[in-house]
């Protein structure tokens, strides 16, 4: 009984020890550091930063700008600050132990330096109740932005979710999820046209922008005609690049009822080489077009591509020092999802993934030169992704698209700040911005790579030092150790 107590302890002692150490003084003044300007200005070095309460006060030169007596002092000599990161794609729930996103999620969150979050599926009541524990000060986390249950087709891909069969209750979803004060609506990918293009009119009408897959059961174009405001994971991107768009998604839809095993695997690799083999640079440079012209944002995911969608035998985590702040339980569903996905799958398979991966990464870079506006997001805690450390990846796989350093930065600041609304609250280093900000010890615009090396982070205007991310990450893997 007292071993199982004391991990509980321990965990508590270090959020109570944190959120004391963190209230500090009235002003924090970063001073001499390297300011990133995220909007694509030159850096701005030997700056002070002063933060007031959970807004930034001052930038400017360390000559002009003065420090107010009693403040506290961080010296950013040799770092470079950037704003806080945003991960628009996770699932706070997802671990399938709601405590288990409060006691590993938040802190490996924290301590990568995201501050802010959007949640792509989870119960609504839950993530209320997590987002006034963070507002309220009970609880660090990030500001969090969230959709609340999935709607879908029947049968649900996943839970929480709300089937809709036909327009009637999508219309009645969409109403209730908004009268519920979710922030998006989330569509998934078993919808049925009716249901699907009834959410899209009725999200529209009430000023709700609805987000998510695209349906199987439409084309990717429609679904940027019909306003969806996010496309998650390319769902339907290379399908949308095909000559054979059409007959591949009829094909897709077939089912056999009497196929064997064997006869649906054997289905399914045709079917990826037909995709792969008809893929069109001008239907690509078509549907870039149309993205861009609609405003249809992209989160590639590309972490959740690489290390999952396109899993192969050497993409293995089995010695990831990380798995340390990964609870047990969890790590049991991600080897779960990695044997599925290599049970049975051939050298033929292997080949398909790398290609589609090669694709996936071509069209993206596609889009970003397009004029296509695109958001890092992870989807932790998928199987292998990591929470926290996986937007380090996804900002590293941008880059290897052709995302420039600034690029794939503006796709975790200034781009979910736009894309949130909040273009004048947050997103860069200015007077009058929230106070989330990121003090690295490496200049990330040579190397995106340098956003790991995390000396400090201010969240919501509370100091966090290196020591204090470290006990973060310490309490993150006491309780995985116990759970």
């Amino acid at each position: 009984m007292l071993r199982s107590v004391i991990p509980s302890l321990l965990i508590l002692f270090t959020a109570s020890v944190l959120l004391g150490s963190c209230s500090g003084p009235a002003t924090i003044a970063i001073t001499h550091v390297t300011v990133i300007d995220v909007t694509g200005g030159p850096a701005q070095p030997d700056s002070t930063v002063l933060v007031s309460g959970a807004h930034i006060a001052a930038v400017g030169p360390s000559s002009s700008v003065a420090t107010p007596r009693g403040a506290k002092l961080v010296d950013g000599s040799s770092k470079f600050l950037i704003p806080g990161l945003a991960d628009m794609h996770l699932h706070l729930s997802g671990s399938g132990e709601p405590d288990g996103s409060r006691e590993f999620f938040l802190p490996l969150l924290i301590a990568n330096g995201i501050t802010t979050v959007r949640d792509m599926g989870g119960k609504v009541e839950y993530l209320k109740k997590l987002r006034g524990e963070i507002a309220s000060g009970q609880r660090l986390g990030p500001q969090i932005f969230f959709t609340g249950p999935y709607l879908d087709g029947n049968p649900p891909s996943f839970q929480p979710s709300i089937v809709v069969e036909n327009a009637a209750e999508g219309i009645a979803a969409v109403d209730n999820l908004a009268a519920e004060g979710v922030d998006f609506i989330k569509v998934q990918s078993r919808l049925q046209p009716d249901g699907y293009f009834a959410i899209a009119s009725e999200s529209k009408k009430l000023g709700i922008r609805f987000v998510g897959h695209v349906p199987d059961s439409i084309t990717v174009a429609q679904a940027s005609d019909a306003g969806q405001a996010s496309i998650e994971h390319l769902t339907g991107v290379l399908l949308g690049c095909s000559t054979r768009e059409d007959e591949l998604r009829q094909r897709q839809l077939i089912h056999p009822s009497k196929e064997t095993a064997s006869q649906a695997r054997e289905r399914e690799r045709i079917w990826q080489r037909d995709l792969l083999n008809s893929y069109s640079e001008t239907k690509a440079s078509a549907l870039v077009r149309k993205f861009a012209e609609n405003h249809t944002w992209q989160v590639p995911t590309l972490v959740l591509l690489m290390d999952l969608v396109y899993l192969s035998p050497s993409n293995s985590h089995e010695n990831d020092p990380r798995l340390k702040y990964v609870p047990q339980s969890v790590q049991t569903v991600w080897k779960q999802g990695r044997s599925e996905l290599l049970q049975n799958a051939t050298a033929q398979d292997f080949r398909h993934r790398t290609e589609s991966a090669e694709r996936s990464l071509e069209v993206v870079g596609k889009m970003n030169a397009g004029g296509v506006r695109l958001m890092a997001g992870t989807d932790s805690a998928a199987p292998n992704v990591f929470p926290g450390f996986g937007l380090e990846e996804e900002l590293t796989s941008l880059a290897r698209a052709g995302l420039t350093p600034l690029q794939a930065l503006q796709a975790a600041t200034t781009g979910p700040a736009e894309f949130l609304g909040k273009a004048n609250e947050q997103g860069r280093i200015a007077a009058g911005q929230r106070a989330d900000l990121v003090l690295l010890d490496a200049d990330p615009l040579r190397d995106i790579r340098n956003t790991r090396q995390i000396r400090a982070v201010v969240l919501n205007g509370k100091l966090l030092e290196r020591s204090d991310l470290d006990a973060l990450l310490a309490g993150a893997a006491q309780f995985a150790s116990s759970h």
